[in-house]
């Protein structure tokens, strides 16, 4: 499979990986035959990439820290959760908290695969998308300073729900502004969190803290790092980062690689420098199945990983850089695989999005 933008599908190619609604279920099921009204529908509910399969590329699977199964668990339910503080109701937190020991022991056993974010964002979907993807990161991070089962699961519930404050907020969720301290999103969710007795007030503190930064710049209190909880210094970072590369930002919608670099020049500053290293470590930088520019002037998609080498990936060269609209073609006769942590003079240019 490889991953492509969805401006470049055609009519006839093979979806590879499932597309999910808010609450988990399947909108289209990986294998489905895209067709132009298929295509039309993604673009109308805000789908910008696909993963599609390419003959040249059937070998490549993409190595997931958590399973499908449980991704889906996880969004319906912060979806669920979150609908149930719009309407005033109790939501349940013993089938959250399975879920989420579910998550944590699937993450300890793949602690030595790099993180691909592969889910598709929908316009219905990328707030849940959004938590569950910082959820992830954040459990990572944890596993990587050496929390143990328990403490990761707290910080996983946190992190799932940092943004439960904006189920109930009165206008754009995306606002950076607020007239009222009481009014931003992360006191709101925090005066919820905090009275379910079933969730620790650490997990509430998520929600009110993942905005604030270390040199005392962020929202809503502007407390700086002694009195930021550890929990939410991670979350910080990461959630940072997912709206970066999700266009939930302020900021332009950047690519991975273009992401981390942003937080890597806010370490020490915004951010926990040793917080941002364990994370810039643990996700792929150039996620498996997307297409690049080498220095070498040719184009390949990636294929691999290396564990602490993010950004030395291994490349499937497929042809040589022509001007071709940004379209491959595959009567190449030769196919070779290139891996950047051996040939080290040769590097990543660009991300393609074809």
């Amino acid at each position: 499979m490889r991953q492509i933008s969805l401006d470049y599908v055609e009519p006839g190619q093979v979806l590879a990986r499932s597309i999910y609604t808010s609450d988990g279920r399947t909108l289209l099921n990986a294998g489905v035959l895209l067709t132009p009204g298929m295509i039309t529908k993604l673009h109308r509910i805000g789908v910008t990439v696909l993963y599609i399969k390419d003959k040249q590329f059937e070998d490549i699977v993409i190595e997931d820290v958590v399973s499908e199964e449980t991704r889906r668990e996880a969004i319906s339910n912060v979806a669920d959760a979150l609908q149930c503080v719009q309407e005033g109701k109790e939501f349940d937190t013993k089938t959250v908290s399975k879920t989420m020991t579910n998550l944590v022991d699937e993450i300890l056993r793949q602690k030595n695969v790099l993180l691909n974010l592969t889910d598709i964002r929908t316009k219905d979907n990328q707030l849940f998308v959004h938590s569950l993807n910082v959820c992830i990161m954040s459990t990572i991070i944890g596993m990587n300073m050496g929390y143990n089962t328990a403490k990761l699961k707290e910080l996983a519930l946190g992190a799932l729900f940092h943004d439960a404050g904006k189920a109930l907020q009165s206008d754009d969720p995306l606002r950076h502004h607020y007239t009222q301290e009481g009014d931003h999103h992360a006191w709101i969710g925090f005066n919820v969190l905090r009275k379910k007795h079933e969730l620790s007030l650490a997990t509430a503190h998520v929600a009110l803290q993942h905005h604030e930064f270390i040199d005392g710049t962020g929202e809503p209190r502007g407390i700086s790092s002694a009195e930021i909880h550890e929990f939410a210094k991670i979350v910080a970072v990461t959630n940072f980062y997912d709206n970066l590369i999700s266009g939930l930002s302020a900021e332009p919608t950047m690519l991975p690689y273009e992401a981390s670099e942003y937080v890597m020049g806010l370490a020490g500053k915004r951010f926990d420098h040793d917080i941002v290293i364990k994370f810039l470590r643990s996700i792929a930088l150039y996620p498996t199945g997307s297409s690049v520019n080498l220095s070498t002037g040719e184009i390949g998609v990636v294929v691999g990983q290396h564990k602490g080498l993010p950004s030395r990936p291994i490349i499937r060269v497929i042809k040589q850089n022509r001007e071709d609209r940004g379209k491959y073609e595959y009567d190449e006769p030769e196919v070779k695989e290139v891996d950047l942590s051996k040939e080290t003079t040769v590097f990543i240019d660009s991300v393609l999005n074809s």
